[in-house]
């Protein structure tokens, strides 16, 4: 369903495409992590128009809020709870159509009607931290989505950029 939204500026997948050179180039050279989460959340809010784009990190047993765009958002949350705590646990990425229908889902917004939650790893493979990403319309994600957040958070992947 996501590829049919359009977006100022084309289709989904052509503000994907050519979001990627332009990420590629604010992490190029940066070294660290916060500075580079905080570019990524605003080139992906502005650059796609999504209602939320933040990252939660993994501090110790829980998930506190890192840089984000978007209305205010709840702090920290526990592994396994909600989406984020989902995407936390089983270490993959998280598609939910309708979050009013996601058993545990925790509304920091009732604006929000659909979200993708994306791991990032470290050189391990252990989850360091989630890319949460909401939108104000229901089934607003799918595989596209899935494939293109992925490619955009490899330059964070282990902790940095490249």
């Amino acid at each position: 369903m996501s590829e049919d939204l359009k977006v100022e500026g084309g289709t989904r997948e052509e503000r994907y495409r050519s979001l990627l050179p332009q990420i590629e180039g604010l992490l190029a050279g940066e070294t660290d992590l916060t500075a580079n989460m905080a570019n990524f959340c605003a080139a992906l809010k502005h650059g796609l128009g999504f209602f939320w784009v933040g990252f939660y990190l993994v501090k110790g047993d829980e998930l506190v809020l890192g840089p984000f765009q978007g209305p205010v958002a709840c702090t920290r949350i526990r592994r396994g709870r909600g989406v984020c705590g989902r995407c936390w646990e089983t270490g993959r990425t998280v598609v939910v159509e309708d979050v009013t229908r996601f058993p545990g889902h925790i509304a920091c917004s009732a604006l929000s009607r659909s979200e993708i939650v994306v791991p990032l790893k470290d050189a391990e493979g252990r989850v360091t931290a989630v890319l949460d990403v909401d939108h104000d319309t229901p089934g607003a994600f799918g595989p596209a989505d899935e494939r293109w957040l992925t490619e955009l958070l490899a330059p964070l992947e282990g902790g940095g950029a490249r």
